[in-house]
């Protein structure tokens, strides 16, 4: 999750290729931080370059800074800083492996400059030119629109965070977001070119129509040729073109700020085009992401249908139908609607004695029959228990049962009743059941077991356990002899 880098796959760790020293591994924590740093920097770039080449290189500020040097505006400063990692940034894609198409980690120099040659490299090297500091000094106005044009170039590299950002289309409320940020980041840009289209033809118009005298006369700051600061300041410029695009782009425009020259019908119309086309592809998604968000619930409300159909069908009475109902709600509060064993079936064998070793695990350390056993052993073993919950009240074994299993009680309590009356309470860490290895045929049960809470219970069946047991004889002794019943419900 770490890595913003294309098709990084866990076999890559398990390679040890031969390296030279200042070659970066492209799956190493380094490379995963140093993306990040970058992608937070893009994001700063995406921002702040179209408002600073429409609302500041115009501006006062701006002047001032022509006069008393470029390091004077912080704004400068920081774009200064970004250039200068990005450039950094370029270097490090020269010394990063990648994977080709066989699947191989390439850390050879020469073709990891060709790969990046052929890809990225031209995008990168156009978002990292410093051309404001390349063309400063000349106080031209043209220079200076150049600069701001020439700068947004940077936006390229935008391309390259949307590529890697697929790998986070599963996480629902995390696209929502993105989709969310997307439509505002979509909307700034266009504030920033409606301000420009705005800026740019006002000089020349006969008469004062345009948006920012409109703007002027509605906030009492009017235009004054004499004075190159007059207006609405940058704020309220800024705040009403975004104000103008976002209720565009929604369709919800209240003509409070509207385009009266044809540079600005124009752009309207085009703004409109593309909110049509956003609610198509982005809020057209909606929907599926919150009905994907709230998919579990509706996945439980459904099973939990089905076991009052079941109950209503075949006239369940109220004692036995509650207990149905208040297990299937803690089964699934419990496993959250998995089922285990459905999973482990797409595995292979030799993973799913692995994730069935993980998950019993506990009891194979802990118990004290299992010290000793190989390692091949704990996985055959494991591959045989099944885990059982059992809700309060719930009645485990009966008496006159055939003992089949033998259980290990890994959370909650369990009481044994003989004739309504309670002999023992079992907690964590007991085992019930019978000494399978000391009769030729399983027992039945002399005595009720019934959980008194909530209980997680690891069974094995009595097959299972003996199979194991001939397969590794050297375990078995130690097996035999480490098994202490808590208590033999064998009559």
């Amino acid at each position: 999750v770490l890595s913003l880098g294309a098709d990084v796959l866990p076999e890559y760790k398990l390679q040890t290729p031969r390296i030279n020293k200042f070659t970066i591994l492209h799956y190493s924590p380094f490379k995963a931080v140093w993306d990040w740093l970058i992608l937070l920097l893009v994001i700063y770039t995406a921002i702040f370059t179209p408002y600073s080449a429409a609302f500041l290189l115009n501006d006062s500020e701006e002047r001032k800074r022509r006069e008393c040097g470029y390091s004077c505006s912080p704004l400068n400063v920081v774009d200064l800083i970004v250039d200068i990692m990005f450039i950094i940034d370029i270097l490090i894609n020269f010394r990063t492996t990648y994977v080709n198409q066989n699947e191989e980690v390439v850390s050879d120099p020469a073709k990891i400059a060709i790969h990046y040659f052929k890809g990225w490299f031209l995008i990168d090297m156009v978002a990292a030119i410093p051309f404001d500091l390349l063309i400063f000094g000349s106080g031209s106005e043209e220079t200076t629109t150049l600069i701001g044009l020439l700068k947004t170039a940077r936006l390229l590299r935008l391309v390259r965070v949307a590529r890697k950002l697929d790998r986070y289309s599963e996480y629902g409320a995390a696209v929502l977001m993105l989709l969310m940020c997307i439509f505002a980041l979509i909307a700034h840009w266009l504030a920033c070119i409606w301000y420009a289209i705005g800026n740019v033809e006002r000089p020349y118009l006969a008469h004062k129509i345009g948006w920012l005298d409109s703007l002027g006369e509605q906030l009492g700051k009017h235009y004054n040729k004499s004075d190159a600061s007059s207006g609405p300041s940058i704020k309220d410029k800024y705040v009403t073109a975004l104000y103008f695009t976002f209720s565009s782009l929604t369709s919800v425009g209240f003509g409070n700020v509207s385009p009266n020259t044809n540079s600005e019908k124009i752009f309207s119309i085009c703004v409109m085009l593309i909110g049509s086309l956003m609610y198509a592809s982005i809020f057209g998604n909606v929907s599926a992401i919150i009905q994907r968000l709230y998919s579990g619930t509706a996945r439980y409300h459904m099973q939990m249908l089905r076991v009052k159909e079941f109950i209503r069908f075949h006239q369940i009475p109220n004692p036995l139908r509650q207990r149905l109902e208040e297990y299937f709600q803690h089964a699934w509060t419990y496993t959250n609607g998995i089922d285990m064993n459905m999973v482990l079936k797409g595995f292979p064998e030799c993973l799913q004695a692995d994730i069935c070793l993980h998950l019993n695990q506990n009891l194979l350390q802990n118990c004290k029959a299992f010290r000793g056993a190989s390692k091949g052993c704990l996985r055959a073993l494991a591959m045989k228990f099944k885990t059982t919950h059992a809700p309060p009240g719930d009645t485990l074994v009966h008496c006159g049962d055939v003992l089949t299993a033998l259980y290990f009680v890994s959370r909650g309590s369990i009481e044994i009743l003989k004739s309504d009356i309670v002999v023992a309470i079992l907690g964590k860490n007991d085992i019930f059941g019978e000494m399978v290895h000391l009769y030729a045929k399983p027992g039945k049960s002399n005595a009720d077991v019934r959980a008194l809470t909530y209980c997680d219970l690891h069974k094995i069946q009595r097959e299972d356990l003996l199979e194991v047991l001939d397969m590794y004889p050297e375990f078995s002794d130690l097996f035999l002899t480490n098994l202490e019943l808590t208590f033999n419900l064998r009559d």
